[in-house]
């Protein structure tokens, strides 16, 4: 049996979790969780790379049981997140990864990457979007609103998105199964953001959301020009991220692997075997390039 650790790290002054198994010498994975979740969305899949990979899983500022200072204590955005894991991967002596990014974790993985190309060996993405395609009209529009104008005829649509009924819908729809999916995921997951404080944080980052975008054309450079190997392996169903953002990775990464499941945004939950079967055929050929 795999052992999982379960660790905090001083970073910047601030006290962030993450979680940790497999060989210390084995080439390292890092996972990066999406909202409105944190790494125990990968609490299943952890144990499946372990046994051959050296596999570290943070919880972001501001989500599961990392510190969540207030807005007015910390300036929450994607870029500070991204900085926060950076230092977080330096301390820790992580200098060469392969990156598994969903949802949040897609735009983090973007900015290390962008920041330290040679460090990434291999991506994974898992309904986490580099294209405009990806976008689904009917979920974004409220985010854009928001992000554009952050005022009291916005702001009610977005801050609908931390209700128990919102955060059900992300792990259930585009399931054809609702009973395979763990109702302790989304009820996990409300308890968190639900912390006294939390909503001005995540309302905070879905305003800055929108600096995601004009991020992209870097990032289609970056995959021009280093041919990194990359999966994406990703629920078709999604309602957030369509299949489209997955299919757009070829345009820059001709040999990227393209994977649809009919599942959705949270794919492990309802096609862990599937999935991890693609990850583990995929890394064994990557990592060995």
């Amino acid at each position: 049996m795999v052992a999982i650790h379960h660790r905090f790290a001083d970073v910047d002054g601030h006290r962030i979790f993450y979680r940790e198994a497999g060989p210390a010498g084995a080439p390292t994975i890092v996972l990066l969780h999406g909202y409105p979740t944190s790494s125990h969305m990968f609490r299943t899949l952890i144990p499946q790379l372990a046994e051959d990979y050296h596999v570290v899983a943070p919880d972001h500022l501001g989500f599961g049981l990392s510190d969540a200072p207030g807005v007015d204590e910390f300036d929450y955005s994607f870029d500070a997140l991204a900085r926060i894991t950076a230092e977080l991967l330096s301390g820790l002596g992580i200098t060469s990864y392969a990156i598994y990014v969903q949802d949040y974790g897609a735009p983090i993985g973007w900015r290390l990457a962008l920041a330290d190309p040679s460090a990434i060996t291999a991506i994974i993405s898992q309904n986490g979007n580099a294209y405009e395609e990806g976008f689904v009209e009917s979920f974004w529009k409220d985010v854009w609103a928001y992000a554009t104008d952050q005022n009291e005829q916005t702001e009610p649509a977005v801050r609908s998105a931390l209700t128990r009924e919102a955060i059900r819908w992300q792990y259930l729809h585009g399931v054809s199964d609702p009973t395979l999916v763990d109702p302790g995921t989304w009820e996990h997951d409300l308890a968190l953001v639900s912390r006294p404080g939390n909503d001005l944080v995540q309302l905070r980052l879905f305003a800055d959301y929108a600096t995601n975008p004009p991020l992209y054309p870097a990032v289609h450079e970056y995959f021009r020009t280093s041919q990194v190997p990359l999966l994406a392996v990703w629920g078709e169903r999604d309602e957030i991220f369509g299949p489209d953002g997955a299919r757009a990775f070829a345009k820059d990464l001709p040999d990227a692997r393209i994977e649809l499941l009919p599942g959705g945004h949270f794919l492990l939950e309802s096609h862990l075997d599937e999935a991890t079967a693609m990850i583990r055929d995929f890394l064994a050929t990557a990592l060995t390039r």
